[in-house]
């Protein structure tokens, strides 16, 4: 049989639920017998093929971040949220308080630092949509690991619940990082 197939992305984050995948430890070596790693954010490809699983991280702060996870939702049969920023839309979410426009004023031309300041504009830069948004309120989420990160335990057992055929609800114990 062959083994399920999995993609994951980061959107807008910080890349600690990869880094939580990571402290999964020993166990990333069991998981990796299991699973096939079809791309990842250190494999940089830009197009996601037909996989059981998609994992996502961060929120939706971008044009390129809609892609992105439309991209990979379309590419998954399962898609998993990780975090606090794909699951509730987390930090990245706190620029929603202000106008989109005058946090790039601020950003690029009015900081103490800037001399000269501009904002940037170039067909290859995403362009910062309106508000930003968590991941299932541009796509259908299928199961959401909460946390800022989650911890390795969380993920792991959500993994787990995957290969085992089930969709994942965390034990109110993982919901909280120890």
């Amino acid at each position: 049989m062959a083994k399920p197939k999995i993609a994951t992305a980061w959107l807008a984050g910080c890349a600690g639920c990869h880094m939580s995948f990571l402290d999964i430890d020993e166990a990333i070596i069991e998981v990796a017998k299991l699973v096939e790693i079809t791309a990842s954010p250190i494999t940089d490809f830009k197009e996601f093929p037909a996989v059981d699983v998609g994992i996502v991280e961060g929120a939706v702060n971008t044009t390129d971040n809609v892609e992105v996870v439309h991209k990979l939702r379309h590419a998954c049969k399962i898609l998993m949220a990780w975090g606090d920023c794909a699951c509730f839309g987390g930090i990245p979410t706190m620029r929603n308080m202000f106008d989109k426009n005058e946090l790039l004023r601020r950003a690029f031309v009015e900081t103490e630092s800037t001399a000269k300041g501009r904002i940037p504009s170039s067909d290859e830069l995403p362009r910062l949509l309106d508000q930003c948004k968590p991941v299932h309120n541009v796509v259908k989420v299928d199961c959401f690991v909460p946390g800022c990160p989650p911890s390795a335990k969380a993920i792991h057992y959500a993994l787990v619940e995957l290969l085992n055929g089930r969709i994942p609800v965390l034990p109110a114990e993982m919901m909280k990082f120890d």
